[in-house]
């Protein structure tokens, strides 16, 4: 791993196993990297272990050798840990969630090589199974205390992933007027996922990925590639696809030999490994950070926040409409912080508009108490931040207008849902 400078970075912390890939720039593409040199070791446990004595943590290949050789502490079930919000007890040391992500973290970013790892990333993705709020929370506590600034870092779900993956790939215009397949493998259960344009030609596009069918397949070989393959005919059926994607542990073309066959019939790119997460981060952070080629396409996730929110302002004396939440970004990637002066209101007045709608709504929220002055006298810090797709957290803060009239110390806080508000 040589390369250092405005480096791009996707991480697929998963429940088991933890990738890492890079942007290679020569190559165009997203590489795997080796957590061993000379080795094709592309995967590192998700765990950490704890030596005592030193009063540190190791994660990686060297974990386990430490667990067995030293008498370390296995912290294991990390992904569950990420998770929750109580702290985790270490043979009598209470460590919060968010720390011991940290930890490995920081860990695992330094297999990537680089001296100056803040100074250098451009941006790091990280993709995992599951973003909810509480995740999201350990995550920014971990990985602000590494250092990196909110702006560096891209947090996404698998599905998002997988749409960055498939949306990188050559065949790329051809996803946008047909399918892309996703089967993906648990051991013996396999789920099929079909990502599709919702509206074909319409601006912006919007893509979905459809509800998950799922199977168990057998475990004796010649029995689980039929049923493998007759799963394959019952969810493909005679529809295009422009690709097929398959991920997981549980498949292997050592037996599914006639499947495979399936997949791959009327030519069709079928595409398999375990690093899609890794890299679709990679390509997520490749897009929010440098090409933002895909400006005019959304992606519906349950994550999204699916509304543009502003407010009319006055600047230079002419009306304008300022922006404050644009629809399609993922709820905790939603912050936004503006300080203006009121001007004869008591009140403020948000424009809502649903993704996909013309019609716009306005949602009021009283300042009731604010300090009787006179017009543009009055500060006010607003902070808007989502606590879920669809809830929205409004703060706003008195902060006066500096001597003449000093901050009352008022605060007004409200957690809407815009989508309630527009009936």
């Amino acid at each position: 791993m040589n390369e250092i400078r405005n480096l791009i970075v996707g991480l697929d912390f998963g429940r088991e196993y933890t990738q890492i890939c890079y942007f290679d720039r020569k190559a165009g593409e997203p590489r795997s990297l080796s957590l061993k040199a000379g080795a094709s070791l592309y995967e590192a446990p998700t765990v950490l272990c704890r030596r005592p004595e030193q009063g540190d943590y190791v994660v990686g290949p060297e974990a386990g050798y430490f667990v067995r050789e030293t008498g370390g502490e296995l912290i294991d079930g990390l992904y569950e840990i990420s998770g929750q919000e109580t702290e985790v007890s270490l043979e009598g040391v209470q460590e919060r969630p968010g720390e011991l992500l940290f930890q490995f973290l920081r860990g695992m970013l330094r297999y990537l090589g680089v001296a100056d790892i803040l100074r250098n990333t451009k941006c790091l993705a990280i993709a995992s199974e599951e973003m909810d709020p509480v995740r999201v929370k350990n995550f920014r506590f971990a990985l602000n205390k590494i250092g990196f600034a909110d702006e560096q870092v891209l947090l996404v779900d698998y599905d998002e992933a997988f749409y960055y993956y498939a949306m990188s790939l050559p065949q790329k215009r051809e996803i946008l007027n047909r399918s892309v397949g996703w089967y993906a493998f648990q051991e013996d259960e396999v789920s099929f996922r079909k990502m599709y344009a919702v509206s074909p030609g319409s601006k912006p596009l919007m893509i979905r990925l459809g509800e998950a069918q799922k199977t168990i397949l057998p475990r004796e070989d010649k029995a689980r590639d039929a049923a493998f393959l007759e799963f394959i005919q019952k969810t493909l059926g005679k529809q295009n696809f422009s690709s097929l994607q398959v991920t997981g542990k549980g498949f292997s073309q050592d037996w599914a030999k006639q499947s495979v066959k399936q997949l791959c019939f009327q030519r069709r790119k079928v595409y398999s490994g375990n690093n899609l997460f890794a890299r679709g981060a990679c390509c997520a952070a490749k897009e929010k950070c440098e090409d933002r080629e895909l400006k005019n396409i959304r992606f519906l996730s349950d994550s999204l926040v699916m509304e543009d929110v502003g407010m009319e302002m006055q600047v230079m004396g002419s009306p304008v409409y300022y922006p404050l939440v644009t629809a399609g970004q993922n709820w905790y990637e939603c912050h936004k912080h503006v300080e203006f002066l009121l001007n004869k209101t008591e009140e403020l007045v948000f424009i809502v508009g649903m993704l996909g709608k013309s019609e716009k709504t306005k949602v009021s929220m009283p300042l009731q108490g604010l300090p009787k002055r006179p017009p543009k006298t009055t500060r006010i810090l607003l902070e808007l931040s989502y606590l879920s797709p669809k809830e929205c957290h409004i703060r706003a803060v008195d902060l006066g207008f500096g001597e003449f009239f000093p901050s009352s110390g008022k605060v007004w806080e409200e957690t809407v849902s815009w989508q309630e508000e527009n009936g």
